[in-house]
């Protein structure tokens, strides 16, 4: 695989909003490089967040690219934290491209009480609660679910004992994110991380719903023998890595893989190009609308005589003529 060289200062570089799926053949494991860019920032500036609520989008956004590059064609995986802490609630969505060769699109947003928010790291903003995993696979399919305990000191902690619980899948992440800013170049977020997993023979990647009772179940918990050998060599290696080598503009993904794991034998595939994406529109607005009857919409109509809608996501307006939705609607929409 060949990947581009760096570009001028302040441009895009070729390995920016990317997931790199490989494999160490040495110890039978699979992972993903993850790096963001402009993904992360057109999901960032849609919103004026605190700092705190800044880093934890940021933490769900690569967690969500990194597991949603094994999606296949037009499934759609969405992560979901829900929390009695001052940040209540982080959601995002990961769509798979509709094609091979388009870019998957992701997207995020929290809902916090600011008032509560408190100084300390941005995982303290996150109370008792649980980390969900929800991936629709289509029309006429079942959505799976599965969920593990915000349990741990971090978002990707909570999502490998998610793994671990309910796929029964040893998993673990290794992520750095922030604002980068330098001569001539303005300040924007980038991000990268490392995930790895141990991929059990004839074991599928979604497994069902296995969550048991009792303390919640850690990657090492799951591996013994030489497994587990395999397991602790490869994550001693994985924990060398610096930052500036997981975001750092000067090392590919693939050069990253080789300084880490060398002695692993590392394959790469295909890389997955990531880009910022809303689904949101006007005629989705309508369609949700389309069950309320008149009465309903007047409850939802404004001083102005309007009904209006903001998407969480993009922060996109919708101001529509009541007169135009629900099932009563007395004019169509453009009339």
């Amino acid at each position: 695989m060949t990947v581009g060289s760096e570009m001028s200062l302040g441009s895009k570089i070729a390995w920016d909003d990317t997931v790199l799926p490989f494999q160490l053949d040495a110890s039978d494991m699979r992972g993903r490089v993850v790096r963001l860019d402009s993904a992360l920032d057109g999901i960032l500036k849609q919103h004026n967040y605190p700092p705190q609520v800044e880093a934890l989008v940021a933490e769900m956004a690569l967690l969500t690219a990194m597991i949603g590059q094994t999606m296949k064609l037009r499934w759609k995986l969405s992560l979901q934290v829900q929390s009695k802490g001052p940040v209540r609630m982080i959601a995002t969505d990961y769509y798979a491209p509709e094609a091979e060769g388009e870019p998957a699109r992701i997207r995020a947003y929290a809902s916090y009480d600011a008032d509560r928010l408190t100084p300390g790291a941005p995982f303290d903003q996150v109370g008792e609660g649980y980390f969900a995993v929800m991936i629709n696979q289509g029309e006429g399919t079942k959505p799976y679910q599965g969920i593990a305990a915000l349990d741990g000191e971090s978002l990707a902690a909570c999502a490998g004992a998610y793994f671990a619980q309910s796929e029964q899948l040893p998993t673990t992440f290794t992520l750095t994110y922030g604002k980068s800013s330098g001569p001539g170049v303005a300040e924007h977020w980038r991000a990268g991380g490392v995930m790895l997993q141990h991929m059990p023979k004839a074991s599928p990647f979604v497994a069902s719903d296995a969550a048991g009772n009792g303390a919640t179940l850690q990657a090492a918990d799951l591996v013994d023998g030489e497994t587990e050998e395999n397991w602790n060599r490869v994550n001693t290696l994985l924990n060398t890595v610096e930052e500036l080598e997981l975001i750092g503009p000067s090392i590919t993904p693939t050069e990253l893989l080789l300084r880490l794991f060398h002695e692993e034998a590392p394959r790469v595939y295909e890389a997955q190009t990531v880009h910022f994406g809303c689904t949101c529109s006007e005629e989705r607005v309508r369609q949700s609308l389309s069950i309320y009857s008149a009465k309903d919409i007047a409850t939802m109509t404004t001083e102005e005589g309007r009904v209006t809608a903001d998407c969480q996501f993009c922060s996109a307006h919708y101001d529509l003529d009541p007169k135009t939705v629900g099932f009563e609607a007395e004019t169509a929409a453009g009339d």
